[in-house]
């Protein structure tokens, strides 16, 4: 299959080419990887582009949408697009068809979801009535947004669908590892009616893919602790790091009446995302709530990602045995109740399941509970309400939490690190059109200024 660049002025071929393999090795695709002066003449001409008005945009987002989830795009149906993904990716097709969906879905509703980041005192427009009297008005930052996108997870590219509603020009930089969501998603939008100077696919190397950052007016960056530590500081960067979602369960609360629940936020859509909770707090005796997420998980079958059985994602053999030998350098004193042995399982063709892993710590700031990996695996400890409660809690981007304790809820929404709760019986993956997610997108997106007219 031939993946090439998707520049201003249509596909680009270039002879720089990186192999896309499947989880097998077998070789997929050939992706085209575009020179920086390709990449430097893109961002320029998006920057010198005219956005569609507003209304128009609506309608190409809404067209766009559906081809993604449901339509032909580029001659490819979306039975083969979520096979080749799972090939790819090691993704369970079922989590590739749902979250295509979701991405589908959400480019439909875009246009109404980043009205709910517009400060209530703001219009859009000067030519707003209330400009007269003088207002603010909600203005983009920049022209051209970059966007790093991983591989994790096709549910990432949602992110970027608000720019394009915002009026901005967008360049992605797909993953190597997974470049047809992205590839799909600009095709679609450009096969909708977007011209090919609202929005650009990049794939480059790594070197390439820094120096678009330093190009564009703003830029979003997906990545792990690193991403955040290089972009941190930056007013221009959103990195978007580790999740480290998590699971809050306080006394008295029966919590095998919410297993479905905790072992969703662990395991569904194959345990990849950074909204699955990687750590349970206990408040009381962690060891029962362990067994029984072990004792549930244990049970998830493993099957090829192309099996419409697959729950759990594959990797390469060498990639899954690297993921094992990592996690056990990091365990230390963590008592395994699943995945003790191994978390490896060969299917015989080059590939291997990542099986779920439950570990119990016996205290709450152990440092392995800030382990994120790729698959179910989960920390279960110890929560107490002394001294600072908050602590094991905080840096987290969705928390669960069961507890009819109102100040509680309280003080977990007033903490700033928190990013999203969830009362009850909500898994930490929960999640629809509108809401923030490590804050609305538009509010860095964009600014309001105060107008007056006449």
């Amino acid at each position: 299959m031939d993946l090439p660049a998707l520049g201003t002025g249509g596909p680009f071929r270039s002879r720089n080419r990186e192999v896309v393999h499947d989880v097998r090795g077998r070789p997929v695709a050939e992706l085209s990887l575009v020179p920086w002066l390709f990449a430097q003449r893109t961002i320029t001409a998006l920057r010198r582009a005219t956005p569609p008005e507003a209304e128009r945009r609506k309608k190409l987002l809404t067209r766009a949408g559906w081809l993604f989830a449901s339509g032909s795009v580029d001659g490819v149906s979306p039975r083969i697009y979520h096979r080749t993904v799972a090939d790819v990716s090691g993704l369970p097709i079922a989590t590739v068809r749902e979250t295509a969906r979701q991405v589908g879905e959400y480019a439909e509703t875009a246009h109404e979801s980043v009205r709910q980041a517009r400060p209530i005192g703001a219009v859009d427009s000067w030519r707003d009535p209330r400009a007269r009297g003088g207002c603010g008005v909600w203005t983009r930052r920049g022209e051209v947004l970059v966007v790093h996108a991983p591989a994790n997870s096709l549910a990432v590219h949602t992110s970027w669908l608000d720019a394009l509603a915002l009026g901005y020009r967008v360049a992605v930089r797909p993953s190597q590892r997974e470049p047809f969501t992205a590839h799909r998603l600009v095709s679609a939008l450009r096969q909708a009616g977007y011209d090919h100077d609202q929005v650009a696919l990049l794939p480059t190397d790594h070197e390439t893919a820094d120096r678009l950052v330093a190009e564009a007016d703003v830029a979003i960056a997906f990545g792990a602790d690193e991403v955040a530590r290089k972009y941190g500081s930056s007013t221009l960067v959103m990195p978007f790091g580790p999740g480290r979602s998590k699971i809050l369960i306080t006394a008295g609360v029966n919590a095998l009446d919410h297993l479905d629940t905790i072992a969703k936020s662990v395991a569904g859509h194959a345990g990849t995302g950074c909204v699955n909770a990687t750590a349970v707090f206990v408040e009381g005796d962690p060891e029962p709530v362990a067994r029984a997420l072990a004792d549930r998980l244990g049970r998830l079958p493993s099957f090829p990602p192309g099996d419409e059985r697959a729950r759990l994602p594959v990797r390469p053999v060498a990639a899954a045995r690297a993921v094992e030998s990592y996690l056990r350098a990091q365990a230390g004193d963590a008592r395994a109740l699943l995945g003790g042995e191994t978390i490896v399982d060969e299917l015989g063709d080059g590939s291997a399941v990542l099986r779920p892993a439950v570990f119990v710590l016996d205290r709450p700031d152990a440092p392995q509970a800030r382990i994120e990996l790729g698959f179910p695996c989960v920390w279960v400890l110890p929560w107490r309400r002394d001294g600072d409660a908050l602590a094991a809690l905080r840096d987290t981007l969705s928390l669960t939490v069961f507890t009819d304790d109102g100040e509680l809820i309280t003080s977990l929404v007033a903490e700033p690190s928190i990013d999203k709760i969830h009362v009850g019986d909500r898994p930490t993956t929960w999640t629809l059109p509108g809401l923030p997610h490590e804050g609305y997108l538009g509010e860095f997106l964009m600014r309001t200024k105060a107008v007056v007219v006449g």
